[in-house]
């Protein structure tokens, strides 16, 4: 299991001393970084030449491993958005039903809610942290309320504890879009282990990757088990009688889609699962390092970091005054830089009117300031020292 990061930087900056600031940085800086093992090739390979390529043994072996990381009841599949699809199936989510989520997420998440037949309805963030607001969850419940979706923006874990009672309350399912949050961690409990749905993303450019996938965890055996039928069609693989021509005997009962991943990704997903516990102790000490040198910058206020998270920095946003100044400085000294994703409400296919956007302040506050600086495990400390230099340098 991933160890706590190291306490102290292993430099420390001047401030304000644009003359500290080096002509070019130490090699090209990448925003993202993705990882594959190098000998994920010898496992694809051992796939491909097994034939068996669709979803087979290796899924199974890698679900076994997930779960020896402390994730409940692991179900491969195929995509994030599919693991949050099946997860709203499967919470008895559809037609005439409302799902509750956060503004401050990919569209994929308010694709889902209309994939189900039901209607999103958003809630407030609380922009020094980037996540749902518990405070505000309250009023956006309706009778019609059925399922609350929390996302850890940036693998920052929500406050689980309090949503979790509001959902109690009130007889709500909660699903967590943890697409950002793989390895990340609430009261000490891995994200994934909590919930009754948690969902992965291990798309290519997330910090866990099988070239394109994700994962439902579920501490509920039954509701895995109803995910499992569901990911193929509602069929029970493991269970399915065959007639004496070979042909499967079904008698589906419930609706299902074609969402298992397959053993060529599932190589790929337990290659890059061995190293990944330094890879992700990596990313939390550059994190560390941000937080400590930049908490004192002018200009730079950074999200607050409670102490029950560990933080799984997928991502690493900050607010800043004169973010237009902040981008072009950076882009001058080879420093990327990107917002990644803005407020999904304002798009006309989940139909909120201008009134509704306007009540969400706290989306409205982190909207106005937000960037995100690079952040990813092949960060040397030269580029990190570099891109904290150029920062408190000033623009």
């Amino acid at each position: 299991m991933p160890t706590p990061a190291p306490q102290h930087a292993v430099f420390s900056l001047p401030r304000s001393s644009a003359a500290t600031v080096p002509q070019a940085p130490p090699g090209k800086i990448e925003f993202f970084h993705t990882h594959i093992a190098p000998h994920a090739s010898e496992r694809v390979a051992q796939v491909l030449h097994s034939t068996w390529v669709g979803e087979g043994p290796v899924v199974r072996h890698f679900e076994q491993e997930l779960a020896r990381w402390g994730l409940a009841h692991p179900v491969a599949v195929n995509s994030c958005t599919a693991a949050l699809h099946l997860s709203l199936l499967a919470a008895g989510v559809g037609p005439g039903d409302e799902v509750i989520l956060p503004p401050q997420t990919f569209i994929a998440t308010g694709m889902a809610v209309l994939a189900a037949g039901a209607r999103p309805v958003f809630a407030d963030i609380d922009p020094r942290t980037a996540n749902l607001d518990p405070d505000d969850l309250p009023r956006r419940i309706t009778p019609r309320t059925r399922a609350v979706i929390v996302v850890h923006w940036g693998g920052l874990p929500a406050r689980l504890d309090r949503i979790a009672q509001v959902a109690r309350e009130h007889n709500l399912v909660v699903i967590e879009d943890a697409a950002h949050a793989f390895g990340a961690r609430y009261h000490g409990r891995p994200i994934g282990s909590i919930s009754p749905f948690t969902c992965f993303s291990f798309q290519a450019i997330k910090h866990f990757t099988c070239g394109d996938g994700g994962v439902v965890c579920c501490p509920d055996p039954e509701l895995a088990a109803a995910v499992r039928r569901r990911r193929w069609f509602g069929i029970d693989r493991e269970n399915v009688r065959r007639n004496r021509y070979g042909g499967r005997e079904l008698a589906v009962s419930e609706p299902g889609l074609k969402y298992h991943m397959n053993d060529i990704a599932a190589a790929v997903g337990l290659a890059n699962l061995e190293a990944f516990a330094p890879r992700l102790k990596r990313r939390q000490q550059i994190g560390q390092w941000y937080r400590q040198q930049l908490a004192s910058v002018p200009g730079v206020e950074l999200l607050h970091l409670p102490p029950e998270c560990q933080h799984a920095y997928w991502l690493f946003p900050l607010l800043v005054e004169d973010r237009d100044g902040f981008v072009e400085k950076l882009a001058q000294h080879g420093i990327p830089t990107s917002m990644v994703d803005t407020r999904i409400d304002t798009n006309p296919v989940f139909g909120q009117t201008p009134q509704q956007r306007e009540q969400l302040q706290g989306q409205a506050r982190f909207e106005a300031r937000q960037i995100h600086i690079p952040l990813h495990d092949a960060l040397s400390d030269e580029q990190v020292e570099y891109i904290l230099r150029v920062i408190a340098s000033g623009w």
